[in-house]
């Protein structure tokens, strides 16, 4: 059951569109107003509206508010493709492969890391919110590679901070297009949403700061294969600064690459591949070090790129 609310229009809203007043009157955006409005949750004097009617002051509404959506729950299912690098009473430490989350969010209702290891009966650290136990650092959904997950309360607060005082070392091959320019460098540019609302993010004045130091392995033809640490691990920090280079990750359509080249390259995500993840030891403070290899998409890519013609 979600909130009711009864009352009239006030005189100040006369004449405005039912959901810009319903906006004004509640907070919510027109988007959300629009969205009770169609599906029956608005009543007009016992009626129902359309979202572009003009209201009178004095004319009754009757709203039903529904109740925000929980936070959603991990799947308990095994990940196929998700190997075990490492794993002890502390952490366990995954190769994640592509189309796979972190963990639960709204809108993604995908394989995630947390219930591939939940559904293979490994137990996870408690810490954090339910939906996010143990998760000490992400990767996106379509970036493969190494990441650690805390199994026990002591690894979930040690490993929260050595993100924190940013003491794990991070690195990423990425393959993106042209050659850079200088070879080797640093990239620290604040990022922040994206100002379209679209889900990307951007090089924003103000945005949090953000730090990537790349070297390249080897420059082809058109494209380059960059090694890459990361000071800061923001939210899409490699594909936003290597676009923000005009070096997007090959691949990376929603951040401005080449779609006929990806096509001939036959890559269907950002070539971004979390290559090595190394930490203090949260039990013993041995300095620990963890490698994969490329996945057989971005390998077969690689191995084309090398080629002439490419």
């Amino acid at each position: 059951m979600g909130d009711q609310r009864s009352l009239p229009v006030p005189d100040g809203l006369e004449g405005e569109r039912l959901d810009a007043a319903l906006a004004r009157l509640f907070g919510f955006s027109r988007t959300r107003a629009a969205e009770l409005i169609s599906s029956g949750d608005v009543l007009v004097d016992g009626a129902l509206p359309a979202k572009s009617d003009r209201v009178h002051a004095g004319a009754w509404l009757d709203v039903t508010i529904p109740p925000p959506p929980s936070a959603p729950t991990p799947v308990a299912e095994p990940v196929p493709g998700m190997g075990i690098l490492y794993e002890d009473d502390d952490i366990v430490v995954v190769n994640k492969p592509v189309g796979v989350a972190a963990h639960p969010s709204v809108g993604w209702t995908g394989p995630t890391v947390l219930g591939g290891l939940l559904g293979t009966g490994h137990r996870v650290s408690t810490s954090g919110a339910a939906e996010r136990q143990g998760i000490v650092h992400r990767l996106d959904a379509n970036t493969t590679g190494a990441m650690v997950v805390a199994k026990s309360e002591s690894a979930y607060s040690s490993l929260k901070r050595a993100f924190k005082e940013r003491t794990v070392e991070k690195r990423y091959h990425a393959l993106v297009q042209g050659h850079m320019d200088p070879l080797r460098g640093t990239v620290d540019a604040p990022i922040d949403r994206h100002p379209s609302g679209d889900g990307r993010w951007a090089v924003v004045a103000g945005g949090k700061d953000s730090i990537t130091h790349y070297d390249t392995i080897e420059a082809f033809r058109s494209a380059s294969l960059l090694d890459i640490k990361l000071e800061t691990g923001r939210t899409h920090q490699i594909r936003v600064h290597m676009s923000a280079l005009r070096h997007p990750c090959v691949g990376d359509l929603q951040y401005g690459a080449d779609p006929t080249l990806a096509a001939r390259l036959g890559v269907t995500r950002q070539w971004l591949h979390a290559v090595s993840l190394g930490f203090e030891h949260p039990a013993t403070g041995e300095w620990v070090s963890f490698t994969t290899e490329y996945p057989e998409d971005l390998a077969r890519a690689l191995e084309l790129v090398s080629e002439d013609g490419y």
